[in-house]
């Protein structure tokens, strides 16, 4: 019991002193008034807030949350049926490609980052084989653009959106798409109706776990997405780093925390909500 109550309040100390007093200097931050000298001072106002309806910034904002959401969808669609192939073979082998997805992270993201921009520059590797085969006669602006942006965040953020679905597809019972299978269901049901509802919960796990830090992972705009194509994060840094306006980076930091709790609560609301309908179709049955 002293072991328990030692844990629990190590972790609560821990978080507020690392979590929840930096995220209160932030709001502090953030109804402030800047300030060249001292980067925030009296009297409090809320015009850092009033700046967020921008059409600047609201611009930027969007195409942040666009780019996160291609991310997203590319990852989902593209781990979605690796996660069911891994999952379905022996369990070495699965550690081993698990262990194989994993080995670029021993390397540092940002080193990964210019490794993307030096392939698909226009001396790239993609230009380079193009060319070779006769496909192009020129190199194809790939750097500097939307896809390059979204292509270096599905490389850095698949194994996140890959690892909640192995795990779903884990706890799929197989027993049960072998009645879906007796009972007459082609492919296509058996995915609509068995798979998917069941492995809904790594989709949403995984989706979120992609679509957060996507939108704040600012070196890989600046390296492959040039001033034209920003993250909320790139403009949050250069609010800190380059205009020095903290008042102003604090809001739209809080407002990206905002919009993490937001779907943070949507999560739990549809895990809920699927738990409950599990629940009544075991209870139907």
């Amino acid at each position: 019991m002293n072991f328990r109550r030692l844990a629990i309040q190590l972790t609560l100390t821990w978080l507020t002193l690392f979590v929840l007093l930096p995220h209160a200097l932030v709001l502090l931050t953030s109804v402030l008034t800047p300030d060249p000298g001292q980067l925030a001072s009296y009297p409090m106002t809320l015009q850092a807030y009033g700046r967020l309806w921008d059409p600047i910034y609201a611009q930027a904002f969007w195409q942040s949350l666009w780019l996160s959401a291609c991310t997203t969808l590319v990852c989902l669609l593209v781990g979605y049926p690796f996660a069911w192939s891994l999952a379905r073979t022996p369990r070495v082998t699965r550690a081993l490609l698990l262990f194989l997805m994993m080995v670029p992270f021993w390397t540092n993201s940002l080193i990964r980052t210019y490794a993307i921009k030096l392939i698909l520059g226009n001396k790239g590797l993609i230009n380079t084989l193009l060319q070779g085969l006769g496909l192009t006669d020129a190199p194809i602006d790939l750097l500097y653009t939307p896809f390059a942006v979204v292509f270096g965040l599905v490389y850095i953020l698949l194994p996140f959106m890959v690892l909640p679905l192995v795990s779903a597809f884990e706890k799929l019972d197989p027993r049960l798409l072998e009645a879906a299978r007796d009972l007459g269901a082609g492919p296509w049901a058996r995915f609509t109706l068995v798979v998917l509802p069941l492995t809904l919960p790594g989709v949403i796990a995984g989706s979120l776990i992609v679509f957060l830090p996507a939108m704040g992972m600012f070196y890989v705009a600046d390296l492959l997405g040039g001033a034209k194509n920003l993250l909320l994060g790139n403009i949050i840094k250069n609010q800190f780093l380059v205009v020095r306006d903290w008042p102003f980076g604090s809001a739209l930091s809080l407002t990206l925390v905002l919009l993490m709790g937001l779907l943070l609560w949507l999560y739990a609301r549809a895990n809920r909500h699927i738990n409950r309908r599990g629940g009544l179709d075991d209870s139907a049955a």
